[in-house]
């Protein structure tokens, strides 16, 4: 057993336990995407299909690239919000993206450089999403209440 393992099931008692032998141990997802693709690693996507009123949650880390990568390249638009989220790797400033990305919002491009948070309101089309430049890792979630969402490439 790892250290994260063992963190993960100290019970009260302080008794080490399997987290799939607790009541609760299923709503902690540890077996993750390790496996890196053009676009960088999905780690996971959560949404009610994995856990009956789970809300989507995407999770995605974007690897250095020598060249310009569409992520997503149509806008879209839904009948709820999302927030979608885009943090650097840099342990000095956190603010630092350490890349540049360009999103979307209606017909706006927006040439982002920092760690963000965004909220999308219902209706608003966006997307493109492109990868101009990845100097660092850029750790990217986006996350709705609706449970029946898969994301952007499954629509």
């Amino acid at each position: 057993m790892d250290f994260a393992d063992f963190i993960g099931t100290i019970t009260r008692s302080g008794k080490v336990q399997n987290m799939a032998e607790t009541k609760y141990g299923k709503y902690i997802v540890t077996d993750l995407n390790k496996t890196a693709d053009a676009l960088g690693t999905r780690v996971y996507c959560l949404h009610g299909g994995v856990f009956e009123g789970a809300p989507y949650v995407d999770c995605a880390w974007f690897w250095p690239q020598s060249k310009e990568v569409v992520v997503v390249d149509k806008g879209h638009t839904h009948n709820f919000g999302e927030v979608v989220t885009f943090f650097g790797s840099n342990p000095e400033d956190a603010t630092d993206l350490g890349g540049e990305i360009e999103f979307w919002i209606g017909d706006e491009p927006h040439t982002i450089t920092k760690s963000c948070v965004i909220f999308v309101p219902q209706g608003i089309s966006h997307c493109p999403l492109i990868l101009k430049k990845v100097d660092r890792p850029i750790f990217h979630f986006a996350t709705a209440t609706d449970q029946n969402y898969r994301g952007p490439h499954e629509l």
